[in-house]
Order: C-alpha cells, then sequence, then structure tokens
C-alpha cells in the first residue's frame, strides 16, 4: 500500500501532466522503483521498474513510428529509422525524464542513491520508459501518445529537421540554461597504432574540466566525455 504522502507526490506528478483519466497509483509508484532498492530488502522483489520499462519502450518506439510513418511518406525506410532511433535514443529518454522531474520520484538503494543514481542518465532513461508503460496501462494508446508527444515535442520536431541530437547537443542544451557560457572538447590523449587507436578527450565549461571520455574515434571519445558530463551535472 501506498502511504499518504508518496500518494500525494504522485498524483502531484499526473496533475503536472494533465492526465484526466483515473490511473493506478501502485503502478506508477512500480515504475518508479528502481532494482537497487528492491535488492535492499526494500520491497517484493518483482516489484522494481524493469517490466514495465520492457512495455514503455515498446509503446513509445510504437508511437514515434507511426508518427513519422503518417507524417512524412516521402521519407525512406532508413531516414525514418534514424530519426526514431534520434528521438527513442538514451539521451533523448533522459532529457524527457528531466523535464518532468522524475529523478525526483525514483526510488533508489542507498548505494545507488550515494552514487548520483536519480541523475544518471541509465537510470532516468529506463524510468521515463517504465512511466509510460505505467500510464499507459491505465489509460490506453490514445491518451499515452498525447503525453508522449507533449514530453518530446522538441525532440520530434529537431529530427524532422535533420537535427540528429546526441549527448554533447544534450549537454550543450543543458548549458545553455545558465549565460555567458562556453563549452569546448579538447583530445588530451591518444595511444595505439593507426589501425587500432584509442583516443581520449576532455569537456571544458569555461575552461573548467567537466569530465574525461575514451572512444576509437575523437568524435566517440568526445561523446563519451559529453555523456559522462551529464551523468555529473542532472538537475
Amino acid at each position: 500500500m501506498l502511504d499518504l504522502d508518496r500518494k500525494e507526490k504522485l498524483e502531484k506528478l499526473l496533475l503536472q501532466l494533465k492526465i484526466s483519466k483515473d490511473v493506478d497509483l501502485c503502478q506508477v509508484h512500480q515504475a518508479l522503483i528502481h532494482p537497487s532498492y528492491v535488492y535492499e530488502g526494500k520491497g517484493d522483489m518483482g516489484g522494481h521498474n524493469q517490466r514495465l520499462e520492457f512495455l514503455g519502450d515498446a509503446i513509445v518506439g510504437l508511437v514515434i513510428g507511426q508518427h513519422l510513418y503518417e507524417k512524412y511518406p516521402q521519407k525512406s525506410e532508413g531516414e525514418l529509422t534514424k530519426m526514431r532511433a534520434t528521438i527513442v535514443c538514451e539521451a533523448s529518454l533522459f532529457q524527457a525524464a528531466k523535464k518532468i522531474g522524475l529523478g525526483e520520484y525514483l526510488l533508489l538503494g542507498k548505494g545507488e542513491k550515494r552514487m548520483g543514481g536519480s541523475k544518471r542518465i541509465s537510470n532516468l532513461a529506463d524510468c521515463f520508459e517504465a512511466f509510460i508503460g505505467s500510464i499507459y496501462l491505465s489509460v490506453g494508446l490514445e491518451e499515452i501518445r498525447k503525453i508522449i508527444f507533449n514530453v518530446l515535442s522538441d525532440k520530434i520536431e529537431d529530427a524532422a529537421k535533420g537535427d540528429f541530437g546526441d549527448y554533447k547537443t544534450g549537454l550543450q542544451e543543458y548549458v545553455q540554461k545558465e549565460p555567458n557560457t562556453n563549452l569546448c572538447y579538447k583530445i588530451i590523449k591518444e595511444e595505439g597504432p593507426d589501425h587500432a587507436k584509442m583516443f581520449w578527450a576532455a569537456v571544458y565549461l569555461n575552461e573548467k574540466e567537466l569530465a574525461q571520455g575514451k572512444g576509437k574515434t575523437k568524435k566517440e571519445a568526445e561523446q563519451e566525455a559529453a555523456k559522462c558530463a551529464l551523468n555529473q551535472m542532472g538537475d
């Protein structure tokens, strides 16, 4: 059973999203339970959000796929696939979760919480999918379609313009919240023979290093650095 405080918090979240139909709050609650919380003995072993994440992943993919198919009849299969992948990628769903503040409601184990799990990209992206799955079970496809479009509208518009966002884009959007910010990347190390070289990149905000990343190409290293920075800088 949900305690009164948790119930009120979840109702506030649903009100923020303007969900008018009755929703099973117990399922929403489960969608916001990270496995680490359960593994520490704080609930039923089946009570975390991974099954709902599986469902939500399918629903988001279906809704976005159908929308792109109907909206852009001139686009090829390859173009539609790239657009969908951009809209439903981990970085995009992470931003969607932050947009509606899901990190504030996510229940984590002590260790995961101490390591900043409520701001971790993968946790929030998974949480968003689980949340969508939980709402869908109560309101159905048409209602959940409206919610997905509302939260992901910016990403849909960007993909339609050919702006295939990524972790670097996500980090740029994040730091632009503050005026007079300058974000830059530097390759700080490279090792190995030409056919198997590894690169290390650092990302700087106003000359202060935020994070480092490595990859098989310079671009891949920069993407990894941006991903690490986003993990550290979540709301």
